[in-house]
């Protein structure tokens, strides 16, 4: 038979009992089959499945592991070229370039581990679908006869959340873009308090999308900062300003100080304010209806630090993983990035310093102290 990629010959029907029956009765196989999480095959030469386990199998829809015997990856998963040619999956032109045939084949080839991502485009229950594997392909030798474990990892709800990401931030940056430019020429041609605060607003969120886009998108925070002199009343009259009329401070209470140092600290102030919004939210989360949520600074040391109290303490049992990202308390996907972030931000990139104190007497205070 004719191939574009992977040899089109499979074992006979003998060749494949025996096959089934040897790699089921060897112990080691049989413990990967039952003891790992994820997505395993064990393939012969001929990349036809052999053996399969239960979580593979619920994937797919199937309770007999027979049915996938003797078949191909792309033959069980509904990959849409898989039929293309008569030999089936590894055999069309697409194969060449498909991850999961590449790491299959270059695995047996060279007899070495082979990692890869798979973009598969299936049917299922007669409707496209789009499928992303991380295949990693491990070679064994069973009775001198050589053999594949083949372990999936089905990663498509991240792949689809990171090409939704870009293209979210992609469009809102272009739009953003538009919106500075629009108020510039409106500060311009028109000038007024009113146009002034529309431009610095748009700037003011151009930063904030920013910085989400840089918490979300890399383990090292790349934004770049920066730096120029802000006085800590501006500070604390956008702090107030911004909890006004917030949901999370509804029928609660703040109380900003009105005192503060006569300093001025030198800072991103966009960041600084992702820091204490931060600060404050998770204060106003703790805090039961009608409660109080204050505010205050303190000097010290070349610092000012901003302070931010709820009378609520924190379970002893979290204290000690309260800056780790993604832990959260709350059950919500993608929460744990509040408290990751004021961290991050507050000591990598503004060169401060974020700590707490909790107890059931004195509440628990928060404080970032940021270098004058």
């Amino acid at each position: 038979m004719e191939t574009y990629f992977a040899p089109a010959q499979r074992a006979n029907e003998n060749e494949l009992a025996a096959e089934i029956n040897t790699v089921s009765n060897n112990p080691i196989v049989s413990e990967l089959l039952h003891s790992v999480g994820g997505f395993l095959v064990v393939l012969n030469k001929h990349r036809q499945i052999i053996a399969i386990n239960d979580s593979f199998l619920q994937m797919l829809g199937i309770d007999n592991p027979e049915e996938t015997f003797g078949l191909r990856l792309g033959e069980v998963l509904g990959c849409v070229h898989a039929h293309e040619e008569p030999a089936g999956c590894g055999t069309t032109e697409f194969c060449s370039t498909c991850g999961l045939a590449t790491s299959i084949v270059s695995s047996f080839e060279h007899e070495k581990s082979v990692e890869k991502i798979c973009a598969l485009s299936a049917t299922k229950n007669n409707k496209p679908i789009d499928i992303f594997l991380l295949v990693k392909a491990h070679p064994i030798n069973i009775d001198e006869k050589k053999y594949l474990l083949l372990f999936l990892q089905d990663i498509t709800k991240q792949q689809q959340r990171a090409a939704f990401e870009r293209t979210f931030f992609h469009d809102v940056n272009n739009m953003l873009s538009g919106l500075i430019m629009a108020s510039q020429m409106l500060v311009k041609e028109n000038p007024s308090e009113l146009a002034g605060i529309i431009y610095q607003a748009s700037l003011r969120l151009s930063q904030e999308v920013s910085i989400q886009q840089s918490l979300l998108q890399s383990e090292d925070f790349d934004y770049k900062p920066i730096f120029f002199e802000v006085t800590l009343e501006q500070v604390l009259n956008e702090l107030q300003s911004f909890f006004t009329n917030h949901p999370v401070a509804h029928e609660k209470n703040i109380t900003i100080s009105n005192t503060y140092p006569a300093v001025s600290i030198k800072t991103d102030i966009s960041l600084l304010l992702r820091v204490l919004y931060n600060m404050v939210t998770n204060a106003f989360e703790a805090t039961p209806q009608n409660g109080m949520v204050k505010v205050w600074l303190e000097e010290a040391d070349y610092y000012v630090s901003f302070c931010v109290w709820n009378d609520q303490e924190i379970p002893q049992e979290i204290t000690k993983r309260i800056f780790q990202r993604n832990f959260s308390t709350k059950d919500e996907e993608g929460r744990g990035i509040g408290t990751y972030s004021m961290k991050l931000i507050g000591e990598k990139v503004l060169n401060g310093h974020v700590s707490f104190s909790t107890s059931k007497s004195g509440g628990t205070i928060f404080k970032f102290a940021c270098p004058i």
